[in-house]
């Protein structure tokens, strides 16, 4: 059987994610791929995975470098098949289709989009995307599909076990991962690791300047050039220092901006790409309204834990009042007032904003949410968190205050109704009977959607949470 040309799209790999961008190629063109050998690791939004190859065969053609944003659907790379090799069998369940690509759906058929790039397509254009298939979205660690999950694992590249999301993070420190000393089982670098040698400057990569593309997008070390016989003038390009003053030492009048900026525009990518359209989207839809007052802490007695204190008085706030504890679809005008309180926890990384879910915050004692929220940030930090796990909840908090800042006007992103926004701990002249004192306060703001509730339900809202604020323990 002669050899066939296969062309891959690129797959959904969560929630409806428009477009991922690549971390690392793990081939390049003219290599030799096994069906299932990972092919690319890909950034989204809210995970780095491993993609493997649909295919066993020689990779021909690929889409982009590293950096490089590649579109749902649109063609990540292309094969020519090896009929010597294992291929996927027609119609075989491996709990993630690759789809056979040379099957023409009859009338009536369900296209069923592959979890690995949709219907292979022979000529190389997007297939339509199956209806009938339930997203499962993507988890760090794991591509789940039915009732099978496709384990993420350390893949060695160049002689280095790591995975994705640790090479990830040594693209991004300008770690050379080759040079980083393993820690994990079985030679495995760590996120750890990776943080260390960055720290101490022991494994430094190869600067962006002196990296050059290869064939296929691939980037390799540029060659170093031969020292010149003897040294040459060059003309200088040193831009001529700023200065308020003309060259004939007079102060100059103010001139209006330029329209060339001197700044290099970047793409935005992964986290912070969604964060622009998410926040986009709330603008767009929400009618947001803040109130905002001070939490008296004067009474506390001892040390204690801000945060878990902040959590235990938004549950008892939404008690009181559920209005706030609620959904809201703006399109049927539906409001769904949740029994359970799962709260959205704001952590702001380098790379934009992350919001997972503490859930069941109604359940859980001091310890508890303190346990929760350290293994979340953990989570996000290594960007190992569930996908699962940045979504569904039905209220969010904003600890902004741990920076700087007394009030704000938090953004809240449907389907949620508010967001709580936590200021910076002060202490303040307060008038007592018959004086005055200096109590500490914590200023705190509460966005919510006009639409959803009244005025006063957030008001009431609100006091309820400063009350259970103010309560010695």
């Amino acid at each position: 059987m002669a050899n066939t040309k296969k062309t891959f799209l690129l797959p959904d790999l969560g929630e409806g994610l428009p477009d991922a961008t690549i971390v690392e190629w793990y081939v390049k063109e003219g290599d030799t791929i096994r069906l299932d050998d990972n092919l690319v690791s890909m950034e989204t939004a809210k995970a780095v995975v491993d993609v493997p190859s649909p295919v066993s065969g020689t990779v021909v053609r690929l889409a982009g470098a590293a950096g490089d944003v590649i579109v749902t659907g649109k063609m990540l790379a292309e094969f020519e098949i090896d009929p010597s090799m294992p291929q996927r069998a027609e119609g075989q369940d491996t709990g993630h289709h690759h789809g056979a690509g040379s099957h023409a759906p009859e009338d009536g058929d369900k296209v069923v989009a592959s979890d690995e790039g949709g219907v292979i397509s022979d000529a190389g254009e997007e297939a339509p995307k199956g209806e009938a298939r339930a997203d499962s979205g993507t988890v760090v660690g794991a591509m789940q599909s039915s009732d099978a999950v496709r384990s993420e694992q350390a893949v060695a590249v160049g002689g280095v076990k790591a995975m994705p999301a640790v090479r990830a993070m040594a693209r991004k420190l300008g770690v050379d991962i080759a040079r980083v000393r393993a820690s994990g089982a079985d030679g495995v670098v760590t996120m750890d690791d990776v943080k260390r040698a960055a720290a101490d400057g022991s494994a430094s990569g190869i600067a962006p300047s002196a990296r050059v593309k290869g064939t296929g997008g691939a980037e390799l070390p540029a060659s170093r050039p031969h020292p010149s016989p003897a040294p040459q003038a060059a003309p200088s390009t040193t831009a001529p220092a700023r200065s308020t003053l003309s060259q004939g030492g007079k102060p100059m009048r103010t001139q209006p901006p330029g329209v060339a900026a001197s700044g290099q525009p970047e793409q935005l990518k992964g986290v912070r790409r969604n964060m622009a359209r998410v926040m986009a989207d709330a603008h767009a839809k929400v009618v947001p309204t803040t109130l905002c007052d001070d939490a008296d802490l004067h009474a506390w007695l001892g040390k204690q834990d801000i945060t878990a204190r902040l959590v235990r008085a938004i549950v008892a706030a939404c008690k009181t009042v559920p209005a706030l504890n609620a959904w809201f679809d703006g399109e049927t005008l539906t409001r769904t007032l949740h029994p359970h309180v799962d709260i959205g926890i704001a952590v702001d990384t380098e790379d934009g904003l992350f919001v997972p879910a503490l859930r069941n915050a109604d359940m859980l004692d001091g310890t508890g949410v303190r346990g929760a929220i350290q293994r979340l940030r953990a989570q996000v930090e290594d960007r190992t968190i569930p996908a699962t796990e940045l979504s569904g909840y039905t209220i969010s908090l904003s600890n902004f205050g741990m920076f700087a800042g007394r009030y704000a006007t938090p953004v809240v992103v449907p389907p949620c109704v508010a967001i709580i926004g936590a200021g910076k701990l002060s202490h303040d002249v307060v008038a007592v009977m018959g004086g005055i004192e200096v109590h500490r306060r914590m200023p705190i703001s509460l966005t919510f959607d006009h639409r959803a509730c009244t005025g006063g339900e957030a008001a009431r809202f609100l006091k309820a949470l400063l009350d259970d604020m103010a309560l010695p323990q």
